[in-house]
């Protein structure tokens, strides 16, 4: 039974539980008290009375071992300790008379336990989660509340700001189990300035996880300070987890106690507050407050209020000049109402049947709504729709109540809202990775949750829960039909607005909310009453931005009015652009994210104005293809309402006269089908033109020269054009692979752009030495001298073409690395090798020219014996030869759209420049070809021998 014990509680292979050794130390220390009291199922109990039985007999440190036979006290094997395991499951099943499941083995411990826990219908996510398994030990003995260093002479203290502080702690003191307080704690105790404890008193274990505010002790006020609220969960074992932020307060530090538990809720009261008789309505008797500075748009001003030189007697009723205000229940901008700190209630206004309620008095400062805190009033709604309120004097200078004349909110009203993450519980169903059912019934789980509000990290929980069980059955359902995939877009639509809607909450003037996630970005704006912007600023997410008179709309609605922009990364996987269902047969690319824009919690939802959406493109544009805006429909996507305004390379901005989920679609025309025999023929031209230029450069390298003649250019062709060819086709065969890594690919197309381009520059360079020379014809001796120096013309060679690249780099980065691993066309970035290359082909072209004119004329004048020299029929295929040599057929390529033909013979050509070279200047050039035969017969007389 150890043995099963311990492998359920530590999920280890039979093998991993059978070479224990260690844990026998550890084990062998004093039992802590109360441990004879656990369950006796309990693992480490169970080890201590197994080791301890074990110890009379045992003869070795492994932890289990034999306990009868001849190998008593030995190491029990692999096998043995396999068989003890599945009796012990065996014994399990018949002590509750169940039939123990057919092929049981050892390993089915692993899973278990966490089995028989989703058979009981507790979420699995949520047991991996629960803090109570997973939490930081917080053990530093300077918290505790009798820790008075800070009132020595020399004060020793530490901030809690300072602490980078994440995720759930539980607190010790000294080792012994501790608590945050959550009553007063005297100010420089917890070895800080500002002592901080829990105000609401501690959860039991059936809360679960609950949200309580923390308040700060300073200047004689137990909450003179509120820190931002922490979470706080009630663990199973009398003790309790925190889930402790960086605190509002500077120099304030959390406290910790090792006294009792009151799970009572603690409130804070005021020094003195007067008595409601039940026999006087404060209704019907207040003193009027019309104090015009107290408005919350007096910001800034030159003398400053303070609420502690008034006062205080009983009831009032709040006015400004004359008109029935209230005190506000939401946060006002700091210096508002003629102060310096404002004060508001926090917890919203009651109704009228709610009778006298107490409200917390918060005090905006350092960026926080309720960084100070002022003593609790009471508040009353009465017929006639104004307040009474029974105001006492605040506990520091400068305070002061701020008044507004605006509609009050009958929902409650707090600085965060009071939904902890306990309250929604939504969990994925067993197999969910492989079937569909489960996603509707997510997609139900979250339509159920009644909630109004909720705070951004449960929202942005469930949408990655939501985005990630998708995504997941995408990948392995591969035969979703069309009208599948368009449910569960919808679905995905629905539950993600909806989610988005709830972090619209009240606002006076305006407030935003934003998010980013890997699947999904949102963003929500909201304006309130007493908004102050002409125009709201535009909403950004990383491709996509949207511009909308959220303003006007506000003019007709009464509630807080709000926009929600969301961007969706993947959601193209599920509303595919094939389902823009066009007349003719095109191509339909996404050229950009998929986006929503709504206005959540608004009644009047018409528009006063066009919207304007600016979407980045996210794939190579193709200047032949056509744009539209489109919007999603059910089970499609139309233009109804909406048109291009402005396109360019980059971005499209689309305007539409309604809100929706949009997109921008390409159409281009579809390519024709691939011909398996030219892509044949591609690859045998390129492999032939490969061994060519190496032939060649071996035909410079080895031959000996007249020394007159220049072969650098040469060379330099056949080394750019070898490089250049050999790099294409190695790209184009592991193309799949390489476009996997976008940087790779965009620094191979670079590479290819620098060779490419050196290879025509040394094509210029040839044609000029060329003409030179025919223009040097006539004089015989001028032939031994070398025009230009070989290092010079390596510099023009290559330097040029790298300067080009620098410059396309440092211009348009992003025009490198296209779905061929080639120059992209759009920005026109292709033109930074077609501009090069068509200035040098026109200059080749009438160099050539030049050449053919020359050289005929000059063979016309030489004498007879130099006639007869050159053979006619040689010199003219030369002549056919060195043209391409030049690079002058790649004009070919400007005209290979509607001819195959031409296609070919422009593949044929350009694929041997190589071959060319090789005939030109090794097999018709007699010198070289006899030194061929003297290698060759060199070779045969060797073999002889």
């Amino acid at each position: 039974m150890t043995a099963l014990l311990l492998a359920l509680a530590s999920v280890k292979r039979v093998g991993d539980l059978q070479a224990l050794a260690q844990i026998l130390t550890l084990l062998a220390l004093p039992a802590a008290d109360g441990e004879q009291g656990l369950n006796p199922f309990c693992p480490v109990r169970a080890l201590r009375a197994y080791i301890e039985r074990s110890g009379l007999f045992r003869q070795s440190e492994q932890l289990f071992v034999c306990f009868g036979g001849r190998c008593k006290g030995l190491p029990v094997t692999k096998q043995r300790l396999s068989r003890w395991i599945v009796d012990a499951i065996a014994l399990a099943y018949a002590s509750e008379g169940l039939q123990c499941p057919i092929g049981v083995r050892a390993h089915s411990t692993r899973g278990m336990a966490s089995s028989w826990v989703w058979s009981s219908g507790i979420s699995i996510t949520n047991l991996s989660v629960d803090p109570c398994n997973n939490y930081t030990v917080l053990d530093e003995p300077r918290r505790s509340i009798n820790n008075t260093n800070f009132l020595q002479s020399t004060p020793s203290y530490n901030c809690d700001t300072s602490v980078t502080w994440s995720g759930w702690y539980r607190l010790f003191i000294n080792g012994l189990n501790a608590y945050m307080p959550e009553t007063c704690v005297a100010i420089g105790h917890c070895d800080t300035a500002t002592t901080l404890w829990i105000r609401g008193g501690h959860p039991t274990v059936q809360d679960g996880v609950v949200t309580r505010d923390v308040c700060g002790h300073w200047h004689n006020y137990c909450c003179f300070f509120w820190s931002f609220p922490i979470k706080v969960k009630a663990c199973p074992g009398n003790y309790y987890v925190y889930e402790l932020i960086s605190p509002a307060v500077y120099c304030s530090g959390y406290c910790a106690d090792v006294g009792s538990i009151n799970t009572s809720s603690t409130t804070v009261t005021p020094a003195i507050v007067s008595t409601v008789y039940t026999c006087v309505d404060p209704c019907y008797n207040y003193s009027v407050l019309d104090d015009p500075w107290r408005a919350t748009n007096n910001t800034n001003a030159s003398v400053r209020k303070c609420d502690t030189s008034v006062t205080w007697s009983g009831w009032y009723r709040v006015f400004i000049n004359g008109l029935s205000a209230q005190i506000p229940d939401t946060c006002v901008e700091k210096t508002g109402c003629g102060t310096d700190i404002p004060l508001w209630i926090r917890g919203g206004h009651p109704t009228v049947k709610d009778g006298v309620v107490t409200r917390d008095v918060c005090g905006h400062w350092h960026n926080y709504c309720c960084y100070h805190g002022s003593y609790p009033i009471k508040v009353k709604a009465c017929p006639g729709n104004y307040y009474v309120y029974e105001l006492v004097r605040p506990n520091y200078c400068n305070f002061a109540y701020c008044a507004a004349v605006t509609n009050i909110s009958s929902t409650e009203t707090t600085v965060t809202p009071e939904m902890s993450s306990a309250a929604i519980n939504i969990t994925l169903q067993e197999g969910c990775t492989t079937s569909g059912g489960c996603l509707q019934n997510l997609f139900e789980q979250i339509e159920n949750i009644t909630a109004q509000v909720l705070p951004l990290n449960i929202v942005t929980d469930i949408l990655t829960v939501a985005f990630n069980a998708s995504e997941k059955i995408l990948e392995t359902t591969t035969s979703a039909s069309p009208t599948e995939l368009a449910s569960y877009g919808n679905h995905m639509l629905k539950t993600s607005e909806k989610l988005i809607s709830t972090l619209v909450k009240p606002t006076n003037t305006n407030d935003s909310v934003s998010f980013t996630l890997p699947t999904v970005e949102g963003q929500v704006f909201m304006v309130g009453p007493q908004v102050t912007l002409d125009k709201i600023p535009r909403l950004d997410t990383t491709n996509s931005s949207v511009d909308i008179d959220l303003i006007g709309i506000a003019k007709s609605n009464y509630e807080t009015p709000a926009v929600a922009f969301m961007s969706y990364n993947t959601m193209e996987n599920l509303l595919k652009p094939d389902f823009f269902n066009t007349s003719n047969d095109t191509v339909k690319t996404m050229m950009s994210t998929v986006i929503s824009a709504t206005l959540p919690k608004t009644t009047n939802t018409k528009l006063t104005e066009p919207v304007n959406f600016t979407l980045k493109h996210i794939r190579e544009f193709d200047v032949s293809g056509s744009l539209s805006c489109v919007y999603w429909n059910i089970s499609e996507w139309i233009v109804d309402g909406c048109s291009v305004l402005k396109t360019n390379g980059s971005y499209t901005v689309c305007s539409c006269d309604h809100l929706s989920t949009f997109a921008l679609i390409m159409q281009t025309i579809r390519p024709p089908v691939s011909d398996s025999l030219l892509e044949l023929l591609n690859l045998v031209c390129v492999i032939v033109g490969l061994v060519f230029f190496s032939l060649a450069l071996l035909t410079f390298a080895l031959c000996q020269w007249s020394p007159g003649v220049n072969n650098v250019a040469r060379i330099n062709i056949c080394v750019s054009l070898l490089l250049a060819h050999l790099l294409f086709l190695l790209t184009q065969q592991f193309l799949s692979l390489i476009r996997r890594q976008q940087v790779l690919c965009a620094v191979i197309s670079g590479l290819l752009h620098f060779l490419f381009l050196s290879g025509f520059v040394w094509m210029f360079i040839e044609a000029v030495l060329l003409f030179i020379c025919v223009k040097n014809l006539s004089q015989i001796s001028s032939k031994k001298k070398e025009v230009l120096s070989s290092g010079f013309l390596c510099v023009i060679g290559y330097v040029v073409a790298l300067v080009v690249v620098c410059v396309s780099v440092g211009l348009v980065p992003e025009g490198y690395g296209s779905e061929h691993c080639w120059l992209k066309m759009d920005k026109s970035f292709i033109w930074s090798f077609l501009g090069p290359v068509c200035v040098i082909l026109a200059l080749n072209m009438i160099l050539f020219i030049k050449i053919v004119i020359t050289l005929n004329s000059a063979l016309k004048n030489l004498n007879a014996e130099v006639s007869q020299m050159k053979q006619t029929k040689i010199m003219v295929f030369k002549t056919l030869a060195q043209f391409v040599v030049l690079g002058c057929s790649w004009i070919l390529g400007f005209f290979t759209n509607d001819s195959k033909v031409l296609e070919i013979l422009f593949l044929i050509l350009n694929s041997q420049q190589g071959t060319f070279i090789f005939l030109i200047y090794g097999v018709l050039n007699n010198e070289v070809m006899q030194q061929f035969r003297k290698f060759f017969r060199c070779l045969c007389c060797i073999k002889q021998h």
